[in-house]
């Protein structure tokens, strides 16, 4: 029986797991930012990534379960480039998203910080 267990975990820990989006940050972070008039994956002096910087704010993409990420490096690059901290929040499974919408705001309310929202269908359009 312990043999069984330790071969089905190999297997199981042996599978990728690979989240299924319909497009990728980078899709939603483009057309956004193209968008908006940003600049894209601008570099900071320590290497990191904003992934669009607009002239007044630092702007964070990720994917709605992901919003305490979000959190951080749009409040870190925002201190680095003098901007106020901006998160887009991905939501591919709405209305389930919402519950992390909700976190975010929460969790940035009476900050000085910015949420915006995009969803797939802006490449329906």
């Amino acid at each position: 029986m312990k043999k069984i267990f330790v071969v089905l975990s190999l297997f199981l820990y042996s599978v990728p797991v690979c989240a299924k989006h319909l497009y990728s940050e980078k899709e939603y972070q483009t057309y956004w930012c193209n968008k908006e008039g940003g600049q894209t994956e601008y570099i900071l002096d320590d290497k990191a990534r904003v992934d669009c910087l607009l002239q007044d704010y630092a702007v964070e993409f990720d994917f709605a379960p992901k919003w305490a990420e979000c959190i951080g490096q749009a409040l870190y690059y925002g201190k680095k480039t003098n901007r106020i901290p901006t998160c887009v929040l991905i939501m591919e499974n709405y209305p389930n998203d919402l519950r992390y919408l909700n976190r975010l705001k929460y969790a940035t309310q009476n900050q000085k910080f910015c949420i915006y929202t995009i969803q797939p269908d802006v490449f329906k359009k």
